[in-house]
């Protein structure tokens, strides 16, 4: 059994080899090979090509990157001839991988996508497309399913892989003396995001908040953790100008998360972990203007943040574009130490939302599914 994977930047890396090391345990004889970077040549896939040196998303990225793309379309699709795998498993990275989907298609071999496409939220005629490629899907949030079903598709959920991976590794008590979080104090996690899109539009309006903040509130304390791609220096300097004194770390972060009162956080993945860490978030994005007015014609969702899309309801705040300002960021975070319940009851809504993502143990659910897909025993 041979089987082909395809993840073009770090986290389909990440889902990669925890996708390989499931095959190879319930199909040790599988030869493995592909698209991706170290973790999955770590787990046992050899690369045709390093995800590494092809890391470009974005209309212009892909535009000014058009040949490099090109030609790792071309040996991919070389490498399928030559190998003739059994299945082509795609992860994520949707604008190249749908392209190379289009590819193996031709070719005969069966294509099945982890993460599809998020059609539920825009461009919902890409389910359609994209079940005459696929064999069979898996997504990772249950809300992604209708969409994919209405165009035909054969799409299930089998849980999210964070619930295996949000998890702490030291004590409260350890946490607190590790990050040096100070006894009395009222401890406030500040994440503004890693793309620099991100900091420079959201990070300085958290900032003006977390100074209102700690004018009302004089024992609060901020914690901001610094991810790979993050430039300290600049973000350093924005909080020293704000007159927020901010305590930047580099590691453990979900234990940090586990002894914070509540976050400041830009909108995306980090906030579903907070949430499975229990931790309240006010959810925070901003855009151009330009941008802000494309997606609001090209994006149909009532929530934008992840716990609350899961429960369908608003369980914690989100402050959008104007919104995102900072009377409303204080106002927001004034109810945590105002209103007595209010922490308590968010924390209870965002455990439902965890519930939703499933049981431990996903990525072994994909990796049978692969392995039966590809004609095997799983």
């Amino acid at each position: 059994m041979k089987i082909m994977f395809s993840a073009g930047e770090a986290s389909g890396d990440l889902h990669g080899a925890r996708l390989a090391e499931g095959v190879k345990r319930i199909a040790p004889e599988a030869e493995l090979m592909g698209f991706g970077g170290e973790q999955m040549a770590a787990a046992g896939v050899r690369l045709v090509a390093d995800c590494a040196a092809y890391s470009v998303m974005g209309v212009w990225e892909v535009v000014t990157n058009l040949r490099r793309i090109l030609s790792l379309l071309d040996l991919l699709t070389e490498a399928m001839k030559r190998e003739k795998p059994d299945l082509l498993v795609l992860i994520d990275y949707p604008d190249f991988n749908w392209r190379l989907a289009k590819r193996a298609k031709a070719l005969g071999i069966r294509v099945f996508s982890y993460i599809p496409p998020s059609a539920w939220a825009w461009r919902k005629g890409r389910a359609k497309s994209c079940a005459k490629l696929a064999d069979e899907f898996v997504a990772i949030f249950p809300f992604e399913l209708p969409v994919y079903q209405a165009a035909g598709a054969n799409i299930s959920f089998v849980g999210n892989p964070l619930v295996d991976t949000v998890r702490p590794s030291m004590t409260a008590e350890e946490a607190r003396a590790f990050f040096g979080v100070p006894e009395g104090s009222y401890p406030v996690l500040l994440l503004p995001g890693s793309r620099k899109q991100e900091i420079s539009l959201v990070f300085p309006v958290m900032l003006e908040g977390a100074r209102r903040i700690a004018e009302e509130k004089p024992e609060a304390v901020f914690f901001l953790p610094v991810a790979q791609g993050m430039d300290q220096v600049q973000m350093e300097h924005m909080a020293k100008a704000a007159g927020v004194r901010v305590t930047f770390t580099r590691e453990h972060t979900y234990d940090l998360m586990g002894v914070m009162q509540f976050a400041l956080a830009t909108s995306g993945t980090v906030v579903m972990e907070a949430a499975l860490m229990g931790l309240p978030c006010i959810v925070l994005y901003r855009l151009s203007p330009i941008s802000y007015f494309i997606g609001k014609l090209l994006v149909d969702v009532k929530f934008f943040s992840l716990p609350n899309i899961l429960l369908g309801e608003m369980a914690q705040p989100e402050l959008l574009q104007d919104e995102a300002n900072p009377n409303r960021i204080f106002a927001e975070a004034r109810r945590f130490w105002a209103e007595p319940g209010h922490g308590a009851a968010v924390r209870a809504r965002l455990k439902e939302a965890c519930a939703l993502l499933g049981a431990p143990g996903s990525s072994e659910r994909v990796a049978r599914r692969i392995v039966a897909a590809a004609g095997g025993e799983a």
